[in-house]
């Protein structure tokens, strides 16, 4: 039987950006978070920066979403460091922005693997683990997962994906005890795509703020589930 004083978290893409900021709140709150990234250096300086808030609270694992086995070897790290697995959030995510016209196969292919296949294998990986707990799916998706845009194509094709996708699962593992949840954010000031946050965006969201839902979602009474949060910034620039 898990040891579930102490809850749990997994999240992709963890080592910056809306990862990180996750992972920050949650650990603030005594919840161990470990991070993945597809670099085994840039997971570990993240988990050291976050484990300066609960020495001993992050874990920095190397991990591919586009890799199912990766994503398994990940998951069973949690499980047998910290004996169980709470909460997951696939959070890993990529974008190319382009007409199609000029959209080349590959930036195609990267988008839909890691921001659709990785979500899959997220919860494959994590399915058996989250049941034992009763515990909780969370994706980070987009308002391009409904709200479409020039250039887009294959940003908001992943998108709507993730967002059907994780109503699906919702429908489908809601009588296992596991709740899920997609979060879809609008502007969020992260390294997204290259951008560099700085002070201009202090009118997006803020990674911290995704944290601070994730952190709602995971402490609503077990009765009621927020199955889709659209979230924006209140006034836009």
């Amino acid at each position: 039987m898990a040891d579930n004083t102490t809850k749990t978290a997994l999240v992709t893409g963890g080592s910056k950006g809306i990862g990180y900021g996750i992972a920050e709140v949650l650990i603030k709150e005594g919840i161990r978070v470990a991070i993945t990234s597809r670099s085994q250096e840039n997971a570990d300086e993240a988990a050291a920066a976050l484990n300066k808030i609960r020495e001993g609270y992050a874990l920095g694992l190397a991990s591919d979403v586009r890799d199912l086995d990766s994503q398994q070897k990940a998951v069973d790290t949690v499980v047998q460091q910290w004996g169980q697995l709470d909460y997951m959030v696939a959070n890993a995510g990529i974008g190319h922005f382009a007409p199609l016209q000029e959209l080349s196969p590959d930036q195609w292919h990267e988008t839909i693997d890691i921001n659709v296949t990785g979500v899959f294998n997220s919860a494959k990986a994590a399915i058996p683990a989250l049941k034992n707990t009763k515990g909780y799916f969370i994706t980070i998706a987009s308002l391009a997962g409904t709200n479409f845009f020039a250039g887009g194509a294959a940003y908001n094709a992943s998108k709507f994906a993730v967002v059907g996708f994780t109503q699906a699962m919702m429908l489908d593992v809601r009588n296992d005890g596991i709740k899920v949840t997609t979060i879809m954010p609008g502007s969020v000031a992260t390294h997204f795509n290259g951008h560099e946050p700085s002070e201009k965006d202090a009118w997006k969201i803020q990674p911290e703020d995704i944290g601070q839902i994730v952190l709602d979602l995971v402490r609503m009474p077990a009765r009621t589930l927020p199955s889709k949060v659209e979230v924006r910034p209140t006034t836009p620039k």
